[in-house]
């Protein structure tokens, strides 16, 4: 991580009115062993309904890509984490006796080494080629391969950006695929709030733990003196809206020292810090975003429940 980004951005961030945090910086060491447990538990539906998705219907997904007999693809995931959905991709292109290459993209070096070591324990025959870095810069070098791109960007990654971050994601993405490409768009579903709320401040404390993480990280790499104690996870979601937001709030009038950027900055009571967004889809929100991009979409599969939908998106 960049120390000199993560200064400058805690302090536009905080300077500004209301208060924001971006949400990238929940991911230290201890933030990513806590989303590891959020998303075991019982209230975090996300990630079992893509898994289900996954586990069920691999081959109707891969079916959609019609891959022609004898063509070689490239598979490209972005943000691949730890690969426990994609793996049940991989076997069914293998069942197909597909020739393809599994090309996972991440900002972490720490991710991707634990990614292809597992892949080649679960798959060891399997062609794969790790790239680190920024999506649209590794996208656009494989541009240049003559192979067709199935992209995939699952777990509702894109639901942590504002719609407009997402259209411009997705105009960025379209300019570095070729036509004939794919992309697999992995999204949660509008749905209402006794569902959706408990998934973002669950009965154990663990989102909670995660949020005030973020002052913690702020409290040792940038010598501050955030109090624990007086802030607390605050989360909300209006179905008509579509969008869960997650805050802290201060509990009390005080006043915040971050000795790196030689600032201290006053929080009123129930003053709140603009952590993250979650935003839902539909099939109308997401024509939206994809706007007038050479996207359209193909097809849409979701689990039983209809939770979670992962969208096959054609590169026209």
């Amino acid at each position: 991580m960049n120390l000199e980004q993560f200064k400058q951005d805690v302090l536009t961030g905080l300077s500004q009115n209301p208060k924001q945090l971006p949400s990238k910086y929940f991911y230290d060491k201890r933030g990513d062993e806590l989303f590891v447990q959020i998303m075991n538990m019982p209230e975090y539906y996300l990630t079992r309904a893509e898994m289900e998705i996954f586990q069920q219907q691999s081959y109707e997904i891969i079916s959609s890509f019609n891959i022609q007999k004898g063509e070689e693809i490239e598979v490209v995931e972005l943000g691949a984490g730890d690969g426990t959905k994609t793996i049940h991709l991989l076997f069914e292109l293998i069942r197909f006796r597909v020739t393809f290459k599994y090309i996972p993209i991440d900002i972490s070096s720490n991710a991707l080494n634990g990614l292809e070591h597992r892949m080649k324990e679960e798959i060891p025959n399997l062609s794969i080629n790790t790239l680190q870095g920024d999506y649209f810069q590794m996208l656009n070098d494989l541009k240049k391969s003559p192979n067709r791109k199935i992209i995939l960007f699952l777990g509702s990654n894109i639901g942590n950006m504002s719609d407009e971050q997402a259209k411009s994601f997705i105009a960025s993405l379209s300019q570095n695929l070729n036509p004939g490409d794919k992309l697999v768009l992995g999204v949660d579903l509008i749905k209402e709030k006794e569902i959706v709320l408990p998934a973002y401040n669950d009965a154990a404390g663990i989102t909670r733990d995660f949020n005030l993480n973020l002052l913690e990280r702020i409290n040792r790499e940038l010598k501050a003196n955030f109090d624990l104690a007086h802030f607390v996870h605050d989360p909300e979601y209006t179905e008509s809206e579509g969008i869960a937001k997650s805050f802290l709030k201060s509990t009390k009038r005080q006043v915040v020292k971050i000795e790196s950027i030689e600032k201290s900055f006053v929080f009123e009571e129930n003053e709140r810090i603009h952590t993250e967004i979650s935003r839902k889809y539909n099939d109308q929100i997401l024509a939206n975003i994809i706007g007038k991009s050479p996207l359209e979409v193909q097809d849409c599969f979701t689990d039983q429940k209809s939770l979670f939908g992962d969208y096959i998106i054609n590169r026209v």
